[in-house]
């Protein structure tokens, strides 16, 4: 069974995201999605919220499933779940830089398991969830927003930026 991870913060999870997502559903046996936390950064939006705007996302997907790890290396926590395959997206030259350099790393680590990349269509290329979280607050904010977003996602944006 070939089982892979696909890491991020997910914090919101975005189209860009949801095309990563539905790629690694279509190439790989199970793909689990997993939000990686660390200790010392925090999060925008917790953890459970993520977590279930994830499950909410990916529930058309039988063979997704969402999961999270704490404070360890991608390819430690791949290993403990049997994945051989950690999927990361490649937008632009920065990550490019980024994700060779991790792969190189995570190779050094655990050779058994191997980085698979995708690139994004253009219109998805520019799509983080820094990008999403700076376009929240001015006037017509929903409308913008919306786009970039997954149904699920947005609700609960509109939802959680009403009680503020």
């Amino acid at each position: 069974m070939r089982i892979c991870v696909y890491a991020g913060s997910f914090d919101p999870v975005t189209n860009g995201h949801m095309w990563m997502i539905e790629q690694g559903a279509a190439l790989f046996d199970q793909l689990i999605v997993a939000i990686g936390t660390n200790p010392e950064k925090r999060g925008y939006y917790s953890l459970s919220d993520r977590a279930e705007l994830l499950r909410r996302c990916t529930a058309k997907f039988p063979n997704v499933r969402v999961s999270s790890f704490q404070n360890r290396f991608l390819v430690d926590y791949a290993r403990e779940v049997g994945a051989r395959y950690i999927l990361r997206g490649i937008r632009n030259e920065g990550d490019y830089a980024y994700e060779r350099a991790m792969r190189n790393i995570n190779a050094d680590l655990a050779p058994e398991v191997v980085t698979v990349f995708l690139m994004p269509p253009r219109e998805m290329s520019e799509i983080s969830s820094s990008f999403v979280r700076g376009l929240i607050g001015p006037e017509g904010w929903e409308e913008v927003v919306r786009q970039f977003v997954p149904a699920p996602v947005y609700e609960f944006l509109l939802d959680h930026h009403r009680r503020k």
